[in-house]
């Protein structure tokens, strides 16, 4: 068992150190890549213009690079101050201030939960709290990833995250409503410098897919949007608004189709070039997802790259 006393960073770091030595390979790091060319074979280009060719390129760059957060006009002159949910260290560094909290996904539920006892919380969304009735089982788990599976191979963006599969209606969570902390205001579509102003909602229904849809609010007291043009002064705008896969390297590889998303042949296998191979992407997108994509993606490069040792001889 690992060392409770050894950070988490440590553990891991130590453990690919002894995979890679005892495999005997090769890694070279740090090597960010600027970009990734087409042609024959592909072109991965560092960001310190050092080039490799390469028959298969493996991307597992994830999502947590690409932290997302929407355009609303005004958000450049916010006085106060703006961070995302990647910037997250304490709650303490809340103390005693008006904090907007923003986006419908369990991060900002929690963050809610924890941030309450030591600041004054609002939370904003566009569209109702998307809580489920549905249990969270092994059922609701494959239920999710064919709903995402759905969207990716018919080349239509992942949708964000908590729209496929819903919040919880845990103890924790529905005493959060009846508190008032786990209440959605709506959303603003304007930013000031002092605050934000409300507009209209961009829904009065969850709009759940897969295992999370439903025609009718879940907890409606969870869902109290402001009159349109309500002005709130606020100290703090925190944007639990999610993450974007970490593609932009891949960009001259034109992966993406007119929806933009990226059409997938099967889990790992984009249709515009099957020598990429996306682990994390989709459906895969979760720890348990990425295992799978990576072990498919492995064995699919390695038949491949055997194929070309066998046609070579």
């Amino acid at each position: 068992r690992p060392d409770p006393e050894v950070p988490a960073s440590r553990l891991v770091a130590d453990y690919y150190g002894t995979y890679e030595d005892t495999f005997d390979m090769q890694v070279l790091r740090p090597a960010p890549v600027r970009r990734v060319d087409p042609g024959s074979p592909l072109t991965v280009t560092l960001i310190d213009d050092r080039v490799f060719t390469a028959d298969l390129v493996l991307n597992a760059t994830g999502t947590w690079d690409n932290p997302f957060i929407p355009y609303i006009p005004g958000i450049e002159n916010f006085r106060g101050r703006q961070l995302h949910t990647k910037d997250y260290v304490r709650k303490e560094d809340f103390v005693g201030q008006r904090t907007l909290v923003v986006g419908g996904g369990l991060s900002a539920v929690q963050f809610l939960l924890e941030l309450a006892p030591v600041t004054e919380t609002v939370w904003a969304t566009h569209r109702p709290p998307n809580f489920t009735q549905r249990e969270f089982d092994a059922g609701w788990g494959l239920a999710v990833e064919e709903a995402v599976r759905e969207r990716t191979f018919a080349g239509r963006r992942p949708a964000s995250v908590v729209r496929t599969t819903g919040i919880p209606q845990i103890p924790a969570y529905l005493d959060g409503v009846a508190a008032g902390t786990l209440v959605s205001r709506g959303m603003f579509d304007r930013v000031t410098e002092t605050g934000v102003v409300f507009g209209p909602p961009k829904s009065e229904v969850a709009a759940g897919y897969g295992p999370s849809r439903s025609n009718e609010l879940q907890v409606p007291e969870s869902w109290d949007p402001l009159p349109v043009g309500t002005e709130m002064d606020v100290d703090i705008i925190f944007w639990n608004t999610g993450f974007r896969p970490a593609l932009r390297h891949l960009a001259p590889l034109k992966l993406r189709g007119a929806e933009g998303g990226i059409r997938m042949l099967d889990e790992v296998t984009p249709a515009a070039d099957d020598r990429i191979l996306l682990v994390g992407y989709g459906s895969t997108a979760s720890t348990v997802g990425a295992t799978r994509a990576g072990r498919l993606a492995g064995r699919r490069a390695a038949r491949i790259l055997q194929q070309k040792v066998d046609s070579a001889a």
